[in-house]
């Protein structure tokens, strides 16, 4: 019932009010992001979704406007390429807050595994790609528990462990934990990922 119905509908609530409630605060970043750096306000990427749905995600820009091959090294800290202001804006994750629009139209949910670029999908196994039987999430359990500082591999065992075990509870323990991490760091959460999940 809850993975079915319910968990669409706070999706849909949830994010149409932040949208509406975060507008003014989004006019000020792309005024301070056109103010940083020269290029667009908005950064835009396929994503693969629910049942391997492509999707186009929306990002505020973080980076200067070049073009860049996608590859399977994230861009930690201060990276090449990031603006002075990006560099806030993906420590406080600021810059995923458009994909609430994404939420808004049913292509994402609040919680979630993270939506893979397409190049990944050759290298993952059938049972890995079982992450797709949901949709992606603004945050999720391989999120929470070390992200970007876990290989890949690790982040899926995470990923099927959420899918495996979607319940309200376990949603809310995440968004929870997801706030921590964005007011201490992602360091101190390394897995842990422990009894966070409610297992039915």
């Amino acid at each position: 019932m809850y993975q079915n119905y319910i968990k669409r509908g706070i999706d849909f609530l949830v994010s149409g009010f932040f949208c509406l409630l975060c507008l003014p605060f989004f006019i000020v970043i792309a005024l301070l992001i056109k103010i940083d750096s020269r290029g667009p306000i908005f950064f835009k990427q396929k994503r693969v979704g629910q049942n391997l749905r492509t999707f186009e995600v929306l990002k505020l820009r973080t980076m200067t406007h070049q073009d860049r091959k996608v590859g399977n090294q994230p861009v930690i800290g201060k990276a090449d390429g990031v603006t002075t202001l990006g560099f806030y804006l993906r420590r406080f994750k600021i810059d995923e807050l458009p994909q609430l629009l994404n939420v808004f139209k049913g292509d994402m949910s609040l919680v979630g595994p993270r939506p893979s670029v397409p190049e990944q999908l050759e290298q993952m196994t059938e049972q890995e790609k079982h992450r797709y039987s949901v949709r992606p999430g603004l945050t999720g359990l391989s999120q929470v528990s070390g992200n970007i500082h876990l290989s890949w591999k690790e982040r899926y065992v995470y990923d099927l462990e959420y899918v495996a075990h979607i319940s309200l509870m376990n949603d809310v323990k995440i968004i929870l934990k997801t706030f921590l991490i964005i007011l201490f760091g992602e360091e101190k959460y390394l897995h842990k990922s422990k009894n966070l999940i409610k297992k039915k």
